[in-house]
C-alpha cells in the first residue's frame, strides 16, 4: 500500500504542516507547483528532502487560486485549463531533477480533484495534459470519477486513492469540508478505518452505512491538525496489520 500526503503547501514566510516530519512517514509526496500553494524555494526543498527519504515525487496540480488555496472551483475554459497543469508539471519537474529524481506521477488538488469526479470537460483538459507532457505518468484520483475513466480511456495507468481522514457520501465521494464531520480527528479511528480500506474491508460512510473501497494509495492531509501523529498512527496501524508500505511509482 502507497501512503501519499499533500506536501510543500506553504508560500513565502506562510508555512503549513510539518514536511520534514511527514517525509519521514509517507511514501510519496504530493508537491503543491504554485498554484494554489507552494513557491520555488519550497518545491526545491520539499523535493529535495523527499529524494533523501526515498518518497516518491507527484505533482499536486490545482486551479491558479493562491488566496482560496485552490478550494474554490474556478470555470476556466479546458484549453487553459490543459496548459496551466502541463506548466505545473514541468515547473516541479525541474526541482526534481536537480534534486536528483523526477516527478512519477499527478495528482490534482483540492476543488479541481472534486469538480473532475464528474466534471467531463475539465476532467479531459487534465488528462491531455499529462498525456501531452509524459504519457507514462499515472494519475491518483477518486475511484469511479470520469477523470480516472477519461485516463484509463486515454492510455494512462490510473491509481485509486482513498483518503485517510475525510468522511465518504454513500456514493464513495468526499463529503464537503463545508459540513460537520467531512475530516476526521481521531488518529486511533483513523488507523483502524485505514486497515479496514487496505484489506478490503468496509468503513462507515457518513450515513453510517457500509462502504467498500480497494485503494492503491491511502491519503493523510498534511494539512489536517496532527497531520503527523495521524500519519504516523496510520502507518503503524497498517505495518502492525502486516501491510507493507511503498510508492506505487518507484
Amino acid at each position: 500500500m502507497d501512503l501519499n500526503s499533500d506536501l510543500g503547501e506553504g508560500f513565502g514566510h506562510w508555512a503549513l504542516g510539518d514536511d520534514d516530519a511527514l517525509l519521514g512517514v509517507v511514501t510519496s509526496a504530493n508537491v503543491a507547483c504554485g498554484f494554489h500553494a507552494g513557491d520555488a524555494s519550497i518545491m526545491r526543498r520539499v523535493c529535495a528532502r523527499a529524494v533523501e527519504s526515498s518518497v516518491a515525487i507527484g505533482a499536486q496540480v490545482g486551479y491558479r487560486d493562491l488566496p482560496g488555496f485552490g478550494r474554490r472551483f474556478i470555470d476556466v475554459e479546458p484549453e487553459a485549463l490543459t496548459q496551466d497543469v502541463i506548466y505545473q508539471i514541468g515547473a516541479l519537474e525541474a526541482f526534481a531533477r536537480v534534486a536528483g529524481s523526477r516527478v512519477r506521477y499527478v495528482k490534482p488538488h483540492g476543488a479541481l480533484y472534486n469538480a473532475i469526479v464528474h466534471h467531463e470537460e475539465q476532467a479531459t483538459a487534465v488528462v491531455r495534459a499529462v498525456v501531452d507532457y509524459d504519457p507514462t505518468l499515472p494519475v491518483l484520483g477518486l475511484p469511479g470519477s470520469a477523470f480516472l475513466e477519461l485516463a484509463a480511456e486515454a492510455g494512462l495507468a490510473v491509481v485509486h486513492e482513498a483518503f485517510a481522514d475525510r468522511a465518504y457520501t454513500p456514493q464513495g465521494t468526499l463529503v464537503s469540508r463545508r459540513l460537520p464531520g467531512a475530516v476526521l480527528h481521531d488518529a486511533a479511528e483513523i488507523g483502524r478505518r485505514c486497515v479496514a480500506m487496505a484489506t478490503g474491508e468496509p468503513i462507515a460512510d457518513i450515513d453510517g452505512g457500509r462502504l467498500s473501497l480497494k485503494p492503491q494509495s491511502i491519503c493523510v492531509h498534511g494539512d489536517t491538525p496532527g497531520a503527523v501523529q495521524i500519519a504516523q498512527q496510520v502507518q503503524q496501524a497498517l505495518t502492525s496489520a502486516g501491510v507493507a508500505l511503498a510508492p506505487f511509482a518507484p
